[in-house]
This record gives C-alpha cells, sequence and structure tokens, in this order.
C-alpha cells in the first residue's frame, strides 16, 4: 500500500510519456482523480488543468485517441486498470485526492468505484456520472460530499435554446424565479437608442452581460475588450458607452414575460355545411384536380393499401350498378321505370338474390339475368368485406387519435425534434416552457402519457419529416445516439429548407470541430464538452445548477455557500464581480429572503448564499483567490454643501469599502484622491452617485501596466 505521505505527483508512471511542464504543487491532498477517460473524462481532465492542479486519470485501456491537444502529457499520472479495485485506486492517489470524477460510460462501474474510493478516502468529493435520477438522490442523502451528473441531461437545454433562435440564449429556474438571456440588435426606432448608457439598463430585474458595437456586429473576431477584465465575456464595456442603432447587447432578465417569437397556432375553424357542400362540388367539378387526388391516393405508402383496394371496389360496384340498371331495364318483360332496375340491381347487389329471384324467370334471357346476378351478390359480398374493413380501422384509428389527444403538426416556424430518448423529450419540454411549437419524430411508437401535448410521427424518419412540413419549420434538432445519423438528417433538412437551423448532437470534439468547419450552416453541438465544465466545477465542492452557451462559451450557472475562510468571506459584490469577472444573480443571507440581482454593495458573510454566472476561468479564480488588480482611483474636487460632505461620506463607504469615520475624514479634506484603489467599473459608478450627490468627482486612469489576463480555453493551457 502506498504511503499517505507520499506527494500526489511523485507516484510511478505507467508509461513513458514524457513529463509535462509542472505549475506549483500544491498540498498533497489537493489532487484530483479521473476515472474513465472518454470524450467526457478528457473534457474534464482539461478542465480541471486549467485551474492549475494535479489531475491523475485511470482507464482500462491506453486511449487510442485524444480530442484534446497535449492532453497525455498534462495528466501528471496514468494508470491503466479496473477503477473499481482498491489496488488500482491506490496506485493512482487516491489517498492523496481532494474530489474524484467517476465519468466512464458504464454506470455501475462509476457506483461500484464511487464506493471503493469512499472507503479508502473518507474525505474525498465524489462526483459520478449517472442517469437514475432516484438512485442520485438517494445516494445524495446517504452521503456526504457527493453529486451525481447524467452529461447528456446538462447539455439538452444548450440543445433546446439553439433551436430556439438566436435572440434567447439561456433560461433556467432559481429557487421559484425565472431566468432568460436575451440577445438584442437594436433598431433605430429602438427606445434605448442614442439615449441610454449601458449602466443604465441595469435594474432591479436586469443585468448587461455582453456589448458589441455595431461596427463589430457581422465581425467574426474576438469581442471588443474596451476595457481590461479577467472575464472574455462579462464587463469587457464602458459604462457610459452611449447606444447606437445596430449595436448587439446581451441581458439577462429575472421574472420577466419570455420573448417567444411564435404564438400558438390557431386552432382550424369548422366550415359550415353548405360551405363545405360547395366546396365539394366544386373539388368534384375540377377533372384536373380529382383526378390528381386519385393518383396521389393510388401512390400513397404501404399503410394505405386498404384505402386503395376500398378505391377499386368502390369503381367496380359503381360499374355494376350502372350496368345491372341497364341490362333489368332491357330485358324486363314489361316496361319498368329505370327506378325500379337500380333497386332490382341494388338489392341483389347487397345480398338479396333470393327476393329477387322468382322475378328474374319473368325476365328475357332469365338464365343470363340470373348468372348476372350472382355476379352481383358475390362482387356485392367482397365490398361489405372491405367496407367493414374500412370502418373498423377508422373507428380504431380514431379511438387511438381520442387517447392520445395529440395536436396536428403546426404548418411554419416550428421546431422538429428527432429521437425522443432522454435529450429529444427534455428538449422538447424545455420547447414547451418556452411556448415554442414542435413536433416531435420516433423511430417508435410512446405510450399515450408521455408528452401528450405535442404533435408526434412515428416510423421511417425520412418518410416523417416529408410529414413534418420540413420545409417550413424553424429548426430541427437531431439528438440521437448516432452522431453520423444526426449528421445526415442535419444535411437532409439543409438541402430541404436552407434556412432551417440544423443542431446537431455529436460525442467527440475532434468531430465536432471538423463538422462545424466543413457545414457552417448547422449547430453543431458536443454534449461531453458542454458537460465537462459543470463536472469541473463540481469536483471543487461547487453546485452548477445549469449551464448554456454564449459567443461559444459555455457559462455555468453555479451556487456557492460562503464558509470561514472562502476565497469570497468579507469581499462585496462588486469586488467579487469586477475582480472575478462573474455575474452575481442572486444573493440570500442566512434565514432571509434572497434577493435577485443584488446590489454591489453588499458585503458578503460566512452562511450567505450566492449564484453567480460564471466561466470555467471564473470558477478557477474564484477557488485560486486570484482577484484582478484595482488600479483606478478616484478624485474629489469639492462639496458643493455640507449635507453634499454628508452624504458623500456614506456613498464612498458603501460603494468603496471604506469606514464610515475614514470616508468622513476624506470629505474635510477636498481636494483629495482616494487612496484606496478601485476597480474601473466600480470607479465609474461611485464617481456617478457623488455627482448627484453634488460632490465633483472624476476617475484617474491608473499607469500603464500589464493587461489583466483573460479566459483561455483549456487546450489554450
Amino acid at each position: 500500500m502506498l504511503s499517505p505521505q507520499l506527494p500526489f505527483m511523485q507516484i510511478g508512471m505507467v508509461d513513458t510519456a514524457p513529463s509535462p511542464v509542472k505549475l506549483p504543487t500544491p498540498d498533497s491532498s489537493d489532487g484530483f482523480l479521473v476515472c474513465g477517460l472518454g470524450s467526457l473524462g478528457q473534457n474534464c481532465v482539461a478542465n480541471l488543468k486549467s485551474f492549475g492542479v494535479p489531475v491523475n486519470a485511470i482507464n482500462d485501456a491506453m486511449p487510442s485517441e485524444w480530442e484534446v491537444v497535449d492532453l497525455r502529457s498534462q495528466i501528471d499520472h496514468l494508470e491503466i486498470g479496473d477503477c473499481r479495485q482498491a489496488e488500482v485506486l491506490e496506485r493512482a492517489g487516491i489517498r492523496q485526492c481532494r474530489a474524484v470524477l467517476l465519468v466512464t460510460q458504464d454506470e455501475r462501474v462509476n457506483l461500484e468505484a464511487a464506493l471503493t474510493a469512499r472507503v479508502l478516502n473518507p474525505q474525498v468529493r465524489l462526483v459520478m456520472r449517472s442517469g437514475k435520477q432516484n438512485l442520485n438522490q438517494l445516494m445524495g442523502q446517504q452521503l456526504q460530499n457527493f453529486i451525481a451528473f447524467e452529461p447528456t441531461q446538462l447539455a439538452a437545454p444548450a440543445f433546446a435554446l439553439e433551436a430556439f433562435g438566436e435572440e434567447l440564449i439561456g433560461y433556467f429556474s432559481l429557487d421559484g424565479h425565472r431566468f432568460q438571456v436575451v440577445k438584442q440588435r437594436l433598431e433605430p426606432d429602438n427606445l434605448w437608442c442614442d439615449r441610454r448608457q449601458l449602466h443604465e439598463l441595469d435594474t432591479s430585474h436586469r443585468r448587461v452581460l455582453c456589448h458589441t458595437p455595431a461596427a463589430l456586429v457581422r465581425s467574426t473576431e474576438a469581442l471588443p475588450r474596451t476595457t481590461p477584465s479577467p472575464s472574455s465575456l462579462f464587463y469587457t464595456w464602458l459604462p457610459d458607452t452611449v447606444l447606437q442603432a445596430g449595436d448587439e447587447v446581451v441581458v439577462i432578465e429575472s421574472d420577466a414575460q419570455l420573448r417567444t417569437l411564435h404564438s400558438e397556432p390557431a386552432r382550424p375553424v369548422r366550415q359550415a355545411p353548405l360551405a363545405w357542400a360547395r366546396q365539394t362540388l366544386k373539388w368534384l367539378s375540377d377533372w384536373r384536380t380529382l383526378k390528381q387526388s386519385l393518383v396521389d391516393l393510388w401512390r400513397s405508402r404501404s399503410e394505405h393499401q386498404l384505402r386503395r383496394v376500398a378505391l377499386i371496389c368502390g369503381a367496380t360496384v359503381l360499374a355494376l350498378c350502372l350496368v345491372g340498371t341497364l341490362l333489368f331495364d332491357f330485358n324486363s318483360p314489361a316496361d319498368i321505370p329505370p327506378f325500379n332496375a337500380f333497386l332490382y340491381t341494388f338489392v341483389t347487389l347487397f345480398g338479396g338474390y333470393g327476393d329477387v329471384f322468382e322475378a328474374l324467370e319473368e325476365f328475357d334471357n332469365p338464365r343470363g339475368m340470373q348468372l348476372f346476378g350472382v355476379l352481383l351478390t358475390v362482387a356485392g359480398a367482397a365490398f361489405v368485406g372491405v367496407l367493414y374493413a374500412l370502418l373498423t380501422e377508422k373507428l380504431l384509428t380514431l379511438r387511438f387519435e381520442f387517447m392520445e389527444r395529440r395536436p396536428p403538426v403546426p404548418e411554419r416556424d416550428h421546431v422538429v425534434v428527432i429521437w425522443l430518448g432522454r435529450v429529444g423529450r427534455q428538449v422538447v419540454t424545455t420547447m414547451q416552457e418556452l411556448n415554442q411549437p414542435v413536433v416531435g419524430i420516433s423511430p417508435h411508437a410512446l405510450d399515450a402519457e408521455v408528452l401528450p401535448n405535442i404533435p408526434l410521427l412515428t416510423g421511417d424518419i425520412s418518410a416523417a419529416l416529408d410529414k413534418a412540413h420540413l420545409a417550413t419549420a424553424k429548426s430541427v434538432v437531431a439528438v440521437s445516439d448516432d452522431e453520423i445519423q444526426n449528421l445526415e438528417v442535419g444535411l437532409l433538412a439543409h438541402r430541404v429548407n436552407p434556412h432551417c437551423r440544423a443542431i446537431i448532437r455529436t460525442y467527440d470534439q475532434q468531430f465536432t470541430d471538423r463538422v462545424a468547419q466543413i457545414f457552417p450552416f448547422a449547430q453543431v453541438l458536443c454534449a461531453s464538452a458542454l458537460s465537462a465544465d459543470a463536472f469541473a466545477g463540481a469536483a471543487f465542492g461547487e453546485h452548477v445548477i445549469g449551464l448554456f452557451r454564449l459567443y461559444r462559451q459555455t457559462v455555468l450557472v453555479t451556487q456557492y455557500q460562503i464558509e470561514a475562510g472562502d476565497t469570497l468571506e468579507a469581499l462585496l459584490l462588486s469586488e467579487i464581480a469586477y475582480g472575478y469577472g462573474v455575474v452575481p444573480l442572486w444573493h440570500e443571507h442566512q434565514a432571509e429572503s434572497g434577493q435577485l440581482m443584488p446590489s454591489e454593495d453588499i458585503r458578503l458573510q460566512v452562511g450567505d448564499r450566492l449564484v453567480v454566472l460564471a466561466t470555467i476561468g471564473g470558477l478557477r479564480r474564484i477557488e485560486q483567490g486570484q482577484l484582478a488588480p484595482r488600479s483606478w482611483k478616484l478624485h474629489l474636487d469639492q462639496a458643493r454643501t455640507a449635507e453634499a460632505r454628508f452624504d458623500g461620506a456614506a456613498k464612498i463607504a458603501r460603494v468603496s469599502g471604506y469606514r464610515l469615520g475614514e470616508a468622513r475624514d476624506l470629505m474635510t479634506r477636498l481636494p483629495v484622491t482616494l487612496p484606496r484603489p478601485m476597480y474601473r467599473h466600480q470607479a465609474m459608478r461611485l464617481a456617478r452617485l457623488l455627482t448627484r450627490a453634488q460632490v465633483t468627482a472624476q476617475v484617474v486612469s491608473p499607469r500603464p501596466s500589464s493587461p489583466v489576463a483573460p479566459d483561455r480555453r483549456p487546450d489554450q493551457i
């Protein structure tokens, strides 16, 4: 057994791969272990390495393909073996681990390995891949420091939002409140244009996330960095920027009316009987239309073969009725009315041969008329059988339709979701929450209680696409377990409707990058890469509520419970936001009710609960306590009144963190420059507040210094 005093990074290697360049060695109990190096496992390793921590890994065999460039050299120790075995976990350094990520594709293996790891290291944090919701909940109640995710369920909202369009980017719920991330391109008649500055958009229910000037909206380059920020997404704009027509703004709103592009389709209006009769006569009088309808019915698919037989029988019966009426009329012993000749034919056709047999002997050529009567009887029996079959089919169809109660397929601007597995069902559910018309396609029939309120097409996928009005659809989401099949459907959708958004689910990051490069019209999402950020964040003890994609980066909705010695303890929310590059959404102080879009002037205390938007880089900075440097100062010239001095001191203490006595002392020595530096957004906000309080203030730019390092992708670390 390995000694627990051995450093985590000194455990022997299985192969002779070159050692990576080491970052400063963390504590021996600060290592991480990833069990399973599939697509999800490799992305988890890449994200963990971006935190600068040692990462070991276990896999049953040497991976045949590495999705992330130079990932093998970043793994500090790779153990080949079964992660369920105690000796394998021991050799991989389980006793020096802070957290273990169990992300193999076999849920049973993950569970057994988790139990073994907890026995070997009772303090280790367990992050397990599992789709069994009930088991995950029960395990979480019985085991401390345990959390389980299903990667496909984490990524499903991202597929739904991609299908919804470019306007709605994120959507999630938090403590009964719903949040949506909306991207809006300003039109010339927008009330914000030429009137509002960016900071004026921040309200008690809205925060600005990103701003792109009109000149750069069409550019393929990275977002402009007007001001240095530790985040490549957030706070890269200046608060006093005046909005112009053509600018692109991304905001997050709470408890706002959802911005749906389309309302529910209107129900068809029932036609009056007279209008229906007129329409039917018009249809029958149009020979071309009638002929085309008959041809289409004849060429229908195999499920309509019975109707084809009915068409033949109906035409035969009409011909026999006409021929029989003429024969009875011409061979009658006396002149009988044509209507009586028709009745003879009709009665004989539907089984009444015995009733007219004696009368047939009085006709001219009685033997011939009797044989013709037999022919009519046989034809009538066949027709009645087909009629009963049609009625039975129709009744059963109506019964099933009544049981399912599914609405009709929308005519246009709807989303087609193909393969209603675990991900597909969640995508459809999200679409229903957003009031977006949706159609589901499944190769197999579903139970009536599964998604009962959506149109459902089953059977052959190609045939179902024809019925799903693909030519007028808004988006197609292909989320089967076969990424090649998903690509095929995406290409088919683009061929039928070039304006249709094709969202393709993949499982390999390299395949994802290639498809996205060759087919730029497709939105290709790798479920493993999306979920890996959440797994990595959970490994550090954070609770990831949800995620969404913004400008090709994954944004995590992350919850923190402030503890003693935490890197967030005793910090103002403004310092957390601008220093770590995250966006606070929710603050709750112990037993008090939570606050949406909390004030930047709140100082965190032990026991507080904070929910933020953050990229994986933001989580890394919080974990390591890497606050961006404060370099902006505020110069105060004069206060116009004594009351302005008093109010100015209160605002300085509230915004910049000075004690009230210190702030009042500074206000007595005007003009003065506040000695404590601040972040640029923080300093500009304080200057605005002081100006309103009749205190002349201006922001002092710092001396030239090295720029703040922005977020980096895991493969760039």
